[in-house]
């Protein structure tokens, strides 16, 4: 297959897919957890089509290039690192040097294009939240960079993700080791983080700055918006299932296997959002400065030592 196709298909038609599914699924057990009955299946769908329909706004004095421009932006993103991602899944003799990078650097835009499209508009709360959204990016991303190169030090300082999953088949999931535990732990942290849930979700905040950088979007931008975030639903799980948990196999029993690890860590993420409240954007920035920076550096002595 090629390379096209594979961000057609994999990178877009099925990542979005699995991040509807996710979507919904997260919906409905949130609901269940409060008593209530909870969304239809096809719900996120619904939503998309109807913004679909509804006319794309503009706030007066911006530039329409960057407003209309930064969705586009982190929906291209989401859709390169889950193409790399499946492409090193379904057949990792397609990994390339440096490839861990790649995702990394593109696991960033999403998060700064909804801050660049906050700063866009112009709007006093769109800019509150994009400002809170550029202080969780500073807070999360080196304890997040730092669990990510655990499995990188256990593999032989492998940055190819290829290897790494070959190293894991070997030997077993984490790394085979505690610090890979204590890596996994940083991570769904700041997988949380990434993806704008309870009780990091300070950046849109309904019911304190009515959506934050999101504010001004409508139409047919809110509706990538929304597909994008639908999306990371698959692809920031896939990626922890890519790093610590050996990816995802489709033969006989494997594929069951599979389907249990990502539903495991969508689970997870579903039950941390449900559990916490919102903290304020000064608390979640010492949480990740504190605590878990200091977790992330404690995973990666216990790698150098073979542990």
């Amino acid at each position: 297959m090629s390379d096209i196709l594979y961000l057609i298909i994999y990178g877009f038609v099925v990542t979005a897919l699995v991040g509807f599914l996710a979507s919904w699924f997260e919906r409905k057990i949130t609901a269940r957890l409060q008593y209530r009955v909870g969304p239809p299946l096809l719900q996120p769908v619904y939503d998309i089509v109807k913004l679909l329909g509804k006319e794309t706004l503009v706030p007066f004095g911006v530039s329409k290039a960057t407003f209309l421009s930064a969705p586009l932006l982190g929906l291209a993103s989401v859709a390169l690192v889950s193409t790399l991602l499946w492409v090193n899944t379904l057949n990792p003799g397609k990994t390339f040097i440096g490839d861990l990078v790649v995702v990394l650097y593109l696991l960033t835009i999403p998060s700064m294009s909804m801050m660049i499209g906050g700063f866009a508009s112009r709007n006093p709360l769109a800019s509150l939240g994009a400002s809170r959204e550029m202080k969780l990016i500073l807070s999360y991303e080196l304890p997040f960079l730092l669990a990510v190169f655990v499995p990188v030090i256990k593999g032989g300082f492998s940055i190819k993700l290829g290897e790494l999953l070959s190293f894991q088949a070997q030997n077993g999931v984490f790394g085979g080791g505690a610090s890979g535990v204590l890596a996994f732990v940083v991570a769904i942290l700041c997988v949380q983080a990434k993806i704008g849930f309870v009780p990091f979700d300070v950046a849109e905040a309904e019911t304190e700055i009515s959506g934050g950088l999101l504010i001004e979007y409508s139409g047919s931008s809110l509706a990538i918006f929304k597909v994008m975030k639908n999306m990371l639903l698959c692809t920031l799980p896939l990626f922890l299932i890519v790093i610590f948990f050996g990816g995802l196999r489709f033969d006989g029993i494997n594929a069951l296997y599979s389907l249990l690890k990502y539903i495991g860590i969508l689970f997870l993420i579903i039950v941390i959002k449900n559990t916490n409240p919102r903290v304020r954007i000064d608390h979640a920035v010492r949480f990740f400065w504190g605590p878990v920076m200091v977790l992330a550096i404690l995973a990666v002595v216990l790698a150098f030592k073979g542990l």
